[in-house]
């Protein structure tokens, strides 16, 4: 297996956009570093979306770096688990404050560059959790759902 060739310079506007996004701003006194993505999520709907696209950005170099699937499927689940846990009005906002997907992910480009081999199988694992996660989550809300259903027609009957 070969070894990737990228140049420092090819992640260098990656870094640059996952700073401003997650990073760019430090509240003095409490040492808490945040972006421009926390902001923009004020804006409901539209927030989120935006700073998914400009997420986007560093998974569309990863995958034009040629980074394996394996870690596209992280970075690409770091945006989603961003956006998702993001669009819960507010507390999504504080979220946002400490997921910092793009740092993640150029965390993880990074490491693809310097260990390729080792990245690719730490990435197929975190898939599997991530998937298995999802998995579950969704088994877990439709149980809910059931279980409320269930109560309000209960308690619409008596």
């Amino acid at each position: 297996m070969t070894e990737p060739e990228v140049s420092v310079d090819r992640l260098s506007g990656a870094r640059t956009l996952a700073h401003v996004l997650d990073d760019g701003i430090r509240i003095p006194v409490l040492g808490i570093r945040f972006g421009l993505d926390p902001l923009m999520g004020l804006i409901p709907g539209l927030g989120d979306f935006a700073g998914a696209i400009m997420s986007g950005y560093v998974v569309l170099l990863g995958a034009r770096l040629g980074a394996p699937r394996s870690v596209i499927l992280q970075m690409l689940g770091n945006v989603a688990v961003d956006t998702v846990a993001g669009s819960v009005p507010l507390l999504g906002d504080l979220f946002d404050v400490g997921w910092k997907s793009n740092l993640r992910n150029v965390a993880l480009l990074d490491r693809w560059v310097d260990q390729p081999v080792r990245t690719r199988a730490t990435s197929r694992r975190a898939v599997g959790f991530t998937v298995l996660a999802l998995v579950l989550l969704a088994a877990a809300g439709f149980a809910l759902t059931v279980v409320v259903l269930r109560a309000l027609f209960i308690a619409l009957r008596s």
